[in-house]
């Protein structure tokens, strides 16, 4: 869509018949679009996206395996560190060939960079390639994994990983490691009491599961979860499936929060700046719910109004 976006910024900054504002917008936009820094930032975002893309969408998902989950975190950043470390010759001469194609002036690698955006420059001996090499391409791929890093931080990971114990039908299964996750990460969610019934259930949960027909054949988690309700077994295992319900729900709160965080921009706008909390809270909740929002008419809420209107009328009546 470059070319077309270029052509249609073009026609609206030489278009008279459009305002000076709109004209000297379209005008700014272009002038930035046309250049070899935009399009060299353009390629390099496409890269990185397309590698972190993956992870994204797998950390939105509402069930999400931890085990893979921690598999996509590893090789995001293997798939980064191979890019920083073998990516820019291609990316570079994508870029060059992509000036080539829509008539941009590629800038010398040789030369003194300058930052036209800037009235004064550094007096420094930096070239265009250092520059974009190590101050924009590999900034930038550095800065993902540190995100990552962030995000997925040694305590999280550590959970992740614990998690991932959880599950009776891999050699990954182990007890010790189960009961550090409720010591370390649950402590107010099980007593002592709790802690060493969840200890003694452990065992027979493991022969339990592993020998069940319907148990054994689950693919995740959240399905040995629905799997042991189902089947009746959360009645003979109620800790751990107590801890199953806070392991598997993990991912869900990250995600939720996320997406109430982005909600929330998107509800209280530049012109809705005075939102009250209140106000802001149930409008923010029908957006994050909207699939569940979306089950009731506009006709059913305004029933359910009318009947409170009504009742709270006979209130007063027989006051």
């Amino acid at each position: 869509m470059f070319a077309a976006t270029v052509s249609v910024l073009r026609s609206v900054a030489t278009n008279r018949s459009a305002t000076r504002n709109s004209r000297g917008d379209a005008g700014g936009s272009l002038k930035i679009l046309i250049t070899f820094d935009f399009v060299f930032i353009l390629h390099l975002m496409e890269r990185i996206m397309k590698i972190t893309d993956v992870l994204c969408v797998k950390l939105q998902n509402k069930s999400l395996d931890i085990a893979n989950a921690l598999d996509c975190v590893s090789n995001t950043k293997e798939l980064l560190a191979g890019l920083r470390d073998n990516g820019w010759d291609n990316l570079f001469e994508d870029v060059k060939s992509f000036c080539v194609k829509h008539d941009i002036d590629i800038l010398e690698t040789d030369q003194k960079y300058v930052d036209v955006t800037k009235s004064r420059n550094k007096h420094d001996n930096t070239t265009v390639l250092h520059h974009y090499k190590v101050d924009v391409f590999n900034v930038a791929i550095n800065q993902q994994v540190i995100e990552l890093n962030d995000r997925f931080s040694s305590q999280v990971t550590e959970l992740l990983d614990l998690c991932s114990s959880l599950d009776p039908r891999h050699d990954a299964f182990d007890m010790s490691k189960i009961c550090r996750v409720v010591d370390k990460f649950y402590p107010a969610d099980f007593s002592s009491q709790e802690r060493d019934r969840l200890e003694c259930e452990l065992p027979h949960f493991q022969l339990d599961t592993f020998n069940h027909p319907q148990i054994k054949n689950c693919k995740s988690l959240d399905d040995l979860t629905k799997g042991i309700v189902k089947t009746g077994k959360s009645s003979d295992y109620p800790m751990v499936e107590r801890l199953l319900q806070l392991v598997i729900t993990l991912p869900v709160s990250t995600a939720t929060a996320e997406r109430a965080f982005f909600a929330m921009k998107l509800v209280k706008t530049r012109l809705l700046s005075k939102m009250g909390d209140d106000f802001l809270c149930h409008c923010t909740l029908v957006y994050i719910e909207k699939e569940l929002a979306a089950k009731f008419s506009p006709e059913e809420i305004i029933d359910i109004f009318d009947n409170g209107a009504r009742k709270a009328e006979f209130k007063l009546v027989d006051m």
